[in-house]
């Protein structure tokens, strides 16, 4: 019998250990080559497992277990033939379906007809039957107040909230809780956020943005930008370029701590904060000051494909120097942002919001947005914080005269 060991493969410079997150085969199942086995958990991403040869696998390792890169998890019995399909199954259920319609009809004894449901007995209504039922209450323990001891809604929502001044003891219905292990990825994520907060200087400055020109440029270009570009223009590809332009002018803002010592950047790499199924991921868009607003578009999309199919990578999840944050999706009117260590700052976007506005002496409504800048202090100071952030306003007020140099069809590349 030739037995292979499949070994846990390095997922990225640094990682050496990775934990089992979940088998997608059973112990005995029959795999085929490169077919997903299992989805493990690095403290930077998750990746899936494909087996290595075709044959009967043998499981070493549970779900949970974290392991080290190299250690032996499974073995594959690459001899074993292939056990047969389920087709044979398939091929009956005709079979048995021609039995089951041949054999003749059971006759079923009537039943008796059952009594009409009243509340002479104390029966509750409909209503507090519902509320009684969620909250695991019997209804024969409580008491009545309608006619004939019915049990209204009143009374059931009585009974599910123990008495004022009473004891806690009281209360009845589920009090049960689920414990679950964090992921790798989540443990590590809360490390860094911690760390974050102990080991840097941090604070935010805030300001406001006017959309109104970028809702404008969208309105106008969006079917033939997506006819020309095969994407969506969107409104992170405006930021992105406000930023890079931004990091540009205030280059301490793009740069991080080494010791005692600070490393500036000439690139801008930008993360973007993607929420995928395994958590927060903050892909990486390799020099962002070099791209179109088309290019910008393309690979945010990619990047974001990716992270929510579980497909990235650890190396498009690395070495950013500057992230982008954007709360606003979920209905977030306003933040402060945690730095994205070994970063220096992060910019957290807004959802946007009818308001009223002074604009030339006079009172206009205009969909605009908050923005903050989490800044590590003990690099940037207060000057270049704030100067950072009205670079970026003065691009998203002003996108076609700042950012695509005053012709807005070439600036999208129409």
């Amino acid at each position: 019998m030739s037995v292979l060991e499949m070994k846990v493969p390095s997922p990225g410079e640094s990682i050496t250990e990775v934990e089992i997150a979940t088998w997608l085969v059973k112990d005995g199942d029959y795999v085929e080559k490169d077919q997903p086995i299992a989805e493990v958990d690095s403290d930077k991403a998750t990746l899936e497992l494909p087996a290595e040869q075709s044959g009967i696998i043998t499981l070493k390792a549970e779900e949970g277990d974290v392991v080290q890169v190299g250690q032996v998890v499974c073995l594959i019995d690459v001899d074993a033939a292939k056990p047969a399909g389920s087709a044979a199954p398939v091929a009956e259920a005709p079979k048995q379906e021609e039995a089951k319609v041949a054999e003749p009809a059971k006759q079923e004894a009537p039943k008796p007809a059952a009594a009409p449901q009243t509340y002479a007995t104390g029966a509750p209504s409909p209503a507090a039957k519902k509320i009684l039922d969620e909250k695991g209450i019997d209804a024969s323990q409580v008491s009545g107040s309608g006619r004939d001891g019915r049990i209204s809604k009143s009374d059931a929502e009585l009974a599910a909230v123990p008495a004022m001044g009473g004891s806690s003891l009281s209360a009845t219905g589920s009090r049960s809780t689920t414990t679950t292990k964090l992921s790798v990825l989540r443990r590590k994520i809360a490390q860094r956020l911690v760390s974050v907060k102990n080991e840097t200087a941090m604070l935010t400055t805030f300001n406001e943005v006017d959309m109104s020109e970028i809702f404008r440029l969208r309105k106008q270009y969006k079917e033939e930008f997506a006819q020309k570009h095969g994407v969506g223009l969107g409104f992170m590809s405006f930021f992105t370029k406000a930023v890079t332009r931004a990091l540009q002018l205030y280059p301490d803002v793009n740069a991080s701590i080494d010791g005692d010592f600070k490393v500036n950047y000439d690139f801008c790499d930008i993360s973007i904060a993607v929420s995928g199924p395994k958590g927060l991921m903050v892909p990486v868009l390799r020099n962002a000051e070099n791209m179109s607003f088309a290019s910008v578009e393309a690979n945010i999309k990619d990047l974001a494909t990716k992270v929510r199919d579980g497909k990235i990578t650890v190396d498009e999840m690395t070495g950013g120097t500057f992230t982008i944050t954007n709360g606003g999706t979920f209905g977030s009117m306003l933040s402060t942002p945690i730095i994205n260590p070994p970063q220096s700052a992060i910019l957290g976007m807004h959802n946007i919001i009818q308001r009223p506005v002074a604009v030339d002496g006079q009172v206009v409504i205009r969909p605009m947005m908050y923005v903050a800048m989490s800044y590590d202090h003990r690099i940037i100071d207060g000057k270049e914080s704030v100067g950072f952030l009205v670079a970026v306003k003065e691009a998203i007020d002003n996108p076609v005269g700042i950012l695509m140099g005053g012709d807005e069809r070439k600036g999208l590349g129409l």
